[in-house]
């Protein structure tokens, strides 16, 4: 991955994690995976407030990475939507109810993961 495609990547997670945030996603926290996944190189975790919410949320992330040239690569929900995974290979984004999100503990699992910073700052910029 070329360093330009590595701040596309990160701008990408940042604005994920933005998106979720503004369509009231609680306790969103980007982790930085790269030293510690041969898989991704960020996880994007998230709670949601409802199935119909989440279910929306995934939509529009998806759209979103269309528009930052990053296609979605597969979508799983579980049967009762209290898990939704969003996978766009190098950012993989996680969707709970909060009592699931407690159980996996995913935040837990990648405990050695950097937080990336994803806020906007009081002028917007990143």
């Amino acid at each position: 991955m070329t360093v330009s495609d590595a701040q596309k990547l990160h701008q990408f997670a940042q604005e994920a994690a933005r998106l979720l945030s503004d369509l009231k996603c609680e306790e969103v926290a980007l982790l930085d995976v790269r030293d510690l996944s041969q898989v991704c190189n960020y996880v994007l975790i998230a709670s949601g407030t409802s199935d119909r919410q989440m279910k929306s949320v995934a939509n529009q992330l998806e759209d979103l990475g269309d528009e930052f040239d990053n296609p979605c690569f597969r979508t799983n929900k579980d049967t009762g939507v209290t898990w939704i995974v969003i996978d766009f290979i190098d950012l993989v984004t996680h969707l709970f109810e909060p009592s699931h999100r407690d159980y996996y503990d995913l935040e837990g699992l990648w405990s050695d993961a950097p937080r990336v910073e994803w806020k906007r700052t009081d002028n917007g910029d990143s």
